[in-house]
């Protein structure tokens, strides 16, 4: 019964990706039928036309990015929750978003590739928080991610500074936009989205006992230090591909996980696919709110929204 629970939860989800993704590649400026669309996306049809250029090179890539990134986001926020057992931890509230998002303004002003500036800033935040909470528990862990998130962010703020020409490249991208999203981007953040959620899913059992608490997987021969830094490397790598690609989009790791443990419960494997369908649904309709209102960043959306649960997930603690 619960199989079956979840598997129509899954074709649901699926569906609303599917309504949503109509939505989003059918309408905007200029409204294109379905029936055009389905031409248009076809091999044969002719790839020069206005409308051919609209949908495949605009809307199907943003659509894509935004689809990827948030099942990237929320898997991310549901392997820290996971191996910290703690409800509060995402990439956002750890720092790593902040740290991600200091490397690569760096990268941006220096002129050099964003990527690798946005990964090495990712790891110096983990090292920062995890030198701050000096292994303590995890609610120092979050308080240390709080402050780490502090610094990166005062770090950012001297580098708009001293940007000189290039504040405004700055400061749109840290906003947390979609509206640039290519190709390239499409498939650096599904590649990113699969690696995160496949050892996310390998590694469902470990954090199933990693999440009951501090040593409880030791119990279970897990080394957990091992499991731990290799998870977080990992996240860290793919929460960097897409802070490089569209800036900082917080609380969406925060919030999905939540929703995906209500809907089938607190084992990773099942909660993986539940969180990378949830998180896909969540960041395809943000995303098409915020073009509506005006090409509003997204990350101005998720903010708003997730500000407000974290509040509450703190408040019920």
């Amino acid at each position: 019964m619960k199989s079956w629970t979840t598997t129509r939860q899954r074709i649901i989800l699926l569906t609303a990706i599917a309504l949503i993704s109509i939505w989003r590649i059918t309408s905007g400026e200029w409204a294109i039928p379905l029936s055009e669309v389905m031409h248009y996306l076809s091999p044969f049809a002719e790839i020069d036309s206005p409308q051919a250029v609209v949908i495949r090179s605009v809307r199907l890539p943003r659509l894509m990015c935004s689809l990827g990134t948030g099942g990237l986001l929320s898997v991310s926020g549901l392997v820290f929750q996971g191996i910290l057992a703690n409800p509060l931890a995402e990439p956002y509230t750890l720092g790593v978003a902040s740290g991600a998002a200091f490397g690569a303004a760096l990268g941006i002003m220096a002129g050099v590739f964003v990527m690798p500036c946005a990964f090495a800033g990712a790891v110096i935040a983990l090292v920062l928080t995890w030198g701050i909470s000096r292994n303590g528990g995890s609610e120092r862990i979050i308080l240390a991610g709080v402050i780490s998130n502090a610094v990166l962010s005062a770090g950012v703020t001297f580098l708009k500074a001293i940007a000189g020409d290039k504040l405004g490249a700055v400061v749109l991208w840290l906003m947390g936009s979609l509206s640039g999203a290519g190709g390239r981007e499409a498939l650096s953040v599904w590649m990113s989205a699969l690696m995160v959620s496949a050892c996310a899913y390998a590694f469902g059992p470990v954090l199933d006992a990693m999440s009951m608490g501090k040593d409880y997987a030791s119990v279970l021969g897990v080394n957990e230090d091992r499991v731990r830094v290799m998870l977080m490397l990992i996240v860290s790598l793919g929460v960097s591909v897409c802070v490089s690609a569209f800036g900082v989009i917080g609380f969406v790791g925060l919030i999905v996980p939540h929703a995906a443990r209500r809907l089938c419960g607190a084992v990773h494997r099942r909660s993986v696919i539940h969180a990378f369908l949830v998180g896909a649904c969540v960041m395809g309709l943000a995303d098409g709110v915020a073009q509506r209102m005006g090409e509003l960043p997204v990350g101005v959306i998720t903010a708003l929204v997730g500000g407000v649960f974290f509040c509450r997930v703190l408040m019920r603690r």
